[in-house]
């Protein structure tokens, strides 16, 4: 199992620590760091442990940041995989690689185990987040995705970009602004992962370990996605990704149109894109008739026209679900978090990652050949 935090936060050293963490601040740099979460000590705090102020950075989980590589490129990675096989002699080891050498490398050889599946998850979280907000969604999609049995997720990793960490309306545009910042650094990860797979396959010793790689974006970590997507040279895209995931997202309802030139790049990057979406989802009500120019949103509407890409996208409208597993204001009012709060949503996007066939997953039903409702049972 691994957990890594892709982040373009600002690097900071807090007071009495002698280790450098992630800020707060809602300010994004350029480039992204790469840190690990530790699970070998965590123990979930109590009710009384989460109200004090001390509950935040590493006493909510412990992460360490990757060093910075020693060498651009990934022919380090290489030489010590083929040094580990008894291939080629180095003193390079895995303490020399750093940042995404290191993250590669280790999800590489997880990956390539015995497993039958041992899947990675890359999750884009939505706006009002601070980085202690981050941590405990991390937790959140441990128990979710890698705990449970019912999940081929074995490793995630957490895109973290410095979101509002407040709920007010106005700070959806400094969000807007961050989100176009951090999709260009998702985009350098995607270049960074493509340029991996060239420099490591590129030698027939190293065989690929045949699991999946699934992107996961919710409410406006879609916005992240399209700027990423935005920048993406049709001809440098490869099929690298399983699963899209598009959970109540709050873009445009018309983002797959040939005129966005976004959405419409996801059919070259993935095998399937399910829009998971709520008409009665209250936040994208707001974010329409607020700050959107009455623009209706993709994960509230549906997409505008998707009739060319009906083969690869469907749409699944989870209006109808229970929320059995939290309920609270925001949860009953707002229909805007269903992967959290519904099991059958999360048994939906289960199957769905398990890449069931889309008219064999259970719990839904047709409408036509590539619109399926939840109802609730």
């Amino acid at each position: 199992m691994g957990v890594y935090i892709v982040s373009n936060r600002k690097i900071v050293r807090h007071k009495d620590e002698k280790v450098d963490s992630f800020s707060n601040d809602e300010y994004s740099i350029p480039n992204f760091r790469i840190a690990k979460c530790n699970f070998d000590d965590y123990k979930e705090p109590s009710a009384q442990a989460k109200k004090k102020k001390d509950y935040t950075n590493r006493n909510i989980l412990d992460y360490k940041l990757f060093s910075e590589p020693e060498k651009q490129g990934y022919e380090n990675v290489l030489e010590v995989l083929l040094s580990e096989k008894g291939l080629k002699k180095s003193s390079l080891t895995v303490s020399n690689l750093g940042g995404t050498q290191r993250m590669f490398y280790e999800l590489y050889k997880n990956m390539s185990s015995t497993k039958d599946r041992s899947d990675v998850l890359i999750f884009i979280h939505g706006y009002a987040y601070t980085f202690d907000d981050e941590l405990k969604a991390i937790l959140d999609l441990k128990k979710i995705f890698i705990d449970n049995p019912a999940s081929p997720i074995e490793h995630i990793l957490f895109i973290s970009w410095p979101a509002s960490s407040s709920l007010v309306p106005l700070t959806y545009f400094d969000d807007k602004a961050s989100s176009i910042n951090s999709g260009n650094s998702l985009l350098r990860l995607f270049y960074f992962y493509t340029q991996f797979l060239k420099d490591i396959f590129s030698n027939r010793d190293l065989a690929p370990c045949n699991q999946r790689i699934h992107l996961m974006a919710h409410s406006m970590g879609n916005r992240v996605l399209q700027s990423m997507l935005y920048s993406f040279k049709r001809e440098n895209i490869l099929r690298v990704i399983d699963q899209v995931l598009l959970l109540n997202a709050d873009v445009s309802y018309k983002v797959f149109e040939d005129s966005e030139d976004s959405f419409n790049k996801l059919p070259l990057l993935a095998n399937r894109i399910s829009v998971y979406l709520n008409r009665q989802d209250v936040i994208l009500g707001i974010s329409q008739f607020t700050k959107n120019i009455l623009t209706p949103r993709l994960g509230k509407n549906g997409p505008s026209d998707i009739i060319q890409y009906k083969d690869t996208v469907s749409i699944i409208d989870c209006t109808f679900v229970k929320d059995d597993l939290l309920s609270g204001l925001k949860f009953d009012v707002g229909n805007h978090w269903g992967y959290l709060s519904s099991s059958q949503v999360q048994n939906d996007i289960f199957q769905n990652l398990y890449g069931v066939d889309r008219n064999l997953i259970s719990g839904r039903v047709k409408e036509n050949e590539n619109i399926f409702t939840l109802v609730s049972q």
